[in-house]
């Protein structure tokens, strides 16, 4: 019964971060440089691999790009998943897929009871998954435009800052949902008691 409901509960997380992550495809926040705004779709990817995990990241961004493969507008531009494998930024599809994963991976290793180290955790999960998405999307670049590594760099330059900026506030609402729902993580490990630590059983050889 136990197993059942956590995989209801899990299901239920995965439906509603993929219905976040392409809701946030549409929204746009201006920056200064014309023709580059910010959007949150990417960071809400990382999102939920910090919140959710690795493996519960990983299947909410295949949810999301599966939707987009039946002909539903999931991407930035209200693009589909069909129209981006097509074209140069189809690394960023598998970017987002490593992101969550390796987000999740990281993060769920970082102390419960320890707020800062936590933090510092997150941090590195983060931008992991944000290196990920970046490295993938290069190598799309690179074998899709035909651009050389120098131009696939110089191409994603103008979002670095802005993706920096979005990943440490996903960082923060994170930890704080984690502190808020700590069962998101599973139950802690119960400590052995000292009894349970030196306690042999009958017969067993004493050194």
């Amino acid at each position: 019964m136990n197993n059942r409901h956590s995989a209801i509960t899990d299901l239920a997380y995965i439906a509603v971060f993929a219905a976040l992550i392409i809701v946030l495809a549409f929204v746009y926040i201006p920056s200064g440089t014309p023709g580059v705004p910010i959007v949150l779709q990417n960071a809400a990817i990382i999102l939920a691999g910090l919140i959710l995990g690795a493996r519960r990241g990983f299947l909410t961004t295949a949810l999301f790009l599966f939707i987009g493969l039946i002909g539903l507008p999931v991407l930035a531009g209200g693009r589909t998943t069909l129209a981006a494998l097509a074209g140069p930024t189809a690394g960023y599809l598998v970017g987002y897929l490593a992101a969550a994963f390796l987000a999740g991976l990281i993060a769920y290793r970082a102390p419960r009871n320890n707020r800062a180290a936590m933090i510092g955790i997150f941090l590195i999960a983060g931008l992991v998954g944000l290196l990920s998405m970046y490295v993938f999307g290069a190598l799309g670049l690179m074998l899709r435009a035909g651009m050389d590594l120098g131009a696939a760099i110089v191409a994603q330059a103008p979002f670095v800052i802005p993706d920096l900026i979005k990943t440490v506030v996903m960082v923060f609402i994170a930890v704080g949902v984690h502190a808020a729902f700590p069962q998101l993580r599973g139950a802690k490990p119960k400590a052995k008691t000292k009894a349970q630590v030196t306690q042999q059983p009958e017969g067993t050889p004493k050194a």
